[in-house]
């Protein structure tokens, strides 16, 4: 990772992903097309001040670091999704 070692984990753990777009009904159903059967949970972290951006905190039972990582890419190649924090 560039000069950063990655973490050292133990799995299945639940990750974190927070998820920017501008429609939050988007980001809901790409988490929900991207995660499928997978234990989640969304809350609204935040909405912009102007309202043109929406952040979902996206909690996902992930159980290896494939998994945990292909979810990350997953989400960023997903056309509702801005950014992925």
């Amino acid at each position: 990772m560039d000069g950063w070692p990655e973490p050292e984990i133990d799995y299945p753990t639940r990750w974190a992903y927070r998820l920017v777009g501008p429609d939050e009904a988007a980001l809901r159903a790409a988490i929900t097309e991207l995660v499928e059967l997978r234990e989640h949970s969304i809350a609204v972290a935040r909405t912009s001040r102007t309202g043109k951006y929406t952040s979902l905190h996206v909690e996902v039972l992930v159980h290896d670091h494939d998994e945990r990582r292909g979810l990350a890419n997953a989400f960023n190649a997903h056309a509702a999704v801005k950014f992925v924090l």
